[in-house]
């Protein structure tokens, strides 16, 4: 597959880098207003640059987008795309609206198209096990569950694009806390009901949060407690799953958030406590696997994990947030 990169930045090296390692995969041009970092990534891809990304919209040979952009730009750059037959990934948060996403979806299944969201961290070893665990009944039904995802900021962290209202759709909860609604959802199914706690307890980030505290229940009375931070100082991400038989946890996701691991635990009132630990080692494998799964449902013509609707749900999880927070009630979904 011939492909086009929209976007240079952190997130757009990363998915160069999966495509490196993946078999029959050509990146033919890089995009990004930024001119030397399209070309440097380009150089290092063996491939065209330039600076406008109508540009790969417009070619004929393109056959995937990836789109690593600010988060304004998903909407028009995914449309324009899928008008023209390209099969898309889209970076995390899907769109700023509602509206956008809809129109996503809508747009690529009309001209028979794939749309992925970039939700990698479902391709991370330790949540793939957790996933496979929870549906081989291992800890019976699910109660509940915890999720909580932080990172310290940088230097300068707060006058990124990612603060800008216009550009972003919101703060931590759109950045780090799309992931966290898509993986409670992912384990616990759709949700019913949500509270929301907003926070801008640090960063010179206002009206935008810089931490979000979310209470969700589905329709079973399960509840999922999630919490993502901008505060958090030492990167963390922990993942918790009570069920009637006993738990999982999984931890770290490599490099600075430790080394990732998942736990299982299982409930015996009459029995010493016993966990059986299992580490992954090594490179972070989740964005090649992402790509993976992406490109194996384009040839078969399946809807890929964590697909454009999944993209949608939890943009909508967001947004119910933001309006609990802002009403101070519950928010039904």
């Amino acid at each position: 597959m011939k492909m086009g990169l929209i976007g240079a930045g952190l997130q757009g090296k990363r998915r160069a880098g999966a495509l490196e390692q993946f078999p029959g995969a050509e990146l033919a041009v890089v995009a990004d207003t930024n001119v030397d970092a399209a070309q440097s990534l380009a150089r290092k891809m063996h491939c065209q640059a330039t600076p406008k990304w109508e540009e790969i919209v417009a070619r004929q040979d393109i056959e995937v987008l990836i789109v690593c952009t600010p988060t304004y730009l998903h909407a028009p750059i995914s449309i324009a795309a899928a008008k023209r037959g390209m099969h898309i990934l889209c970076e995390k948060p899907l769109a700023i609206t509602i509206e956008q996403a809809e129109e996503m979806l809508s747009t690529c299944q009309s001209n028979k198209v794939t749309l992925k969201c970039g939700f990698n961290l479902r391709h991370h070893p330790g949540i793939q096990q957790a996933k496979e665990w929870l549906d081989e009944g291992r800890i019976g039904e699910p109660i509940n569950l915890r999720l909580r995802y932080g990172i310290g900021g940088r230097l300068g962290y707060d006058r990124k694009w990612i603060v800008d209202p216009q550009m972003s759709g919101g703060g931590q909860l759109m950045d780090q806390g799309a992931h966290v609604l898509d993986l409670a959802r992912y384990f616990l199914g759709d949700f019913a009901e949500v509270f929301g706690f907003l926070q801008t307890g640090f960063w010179d980030v206002d009206p935008l949060e810089d931490n979000a505290f979310a209470l969700l229940r589905t329709n079973k009375r399960q509840v999922a407690s999630l919490h993502v931070s901008w505060t958090q100082w030492k990167n963390l991400f922990s993942l918790e799953i009570f069920g009637h038989f006993g738990y999982i946890l999984v931890e770290g996701l490599g490099g600075s958030y430790g080394v990732e691991r998942i736990v299982f635990g299982q409930r015996d009132f009459s029995k010493p406590f016993g966990e059986e630990t299992i580490e992954y080692r090594g490179e972070d494998t989740s964005w090649y696997k992402e790509w993976e799964e992406f490109s194996g449902a384009i040839k078969v013509g399946r809807e890929p994990l964590g697909n454009g609707y999944d993209g949608l749900q939890a943009l909508k999880m967001a947004f119910a947030i933001y309006e609990s927070a802002q009403k101070r009630q519950v928010v039904k979904l």
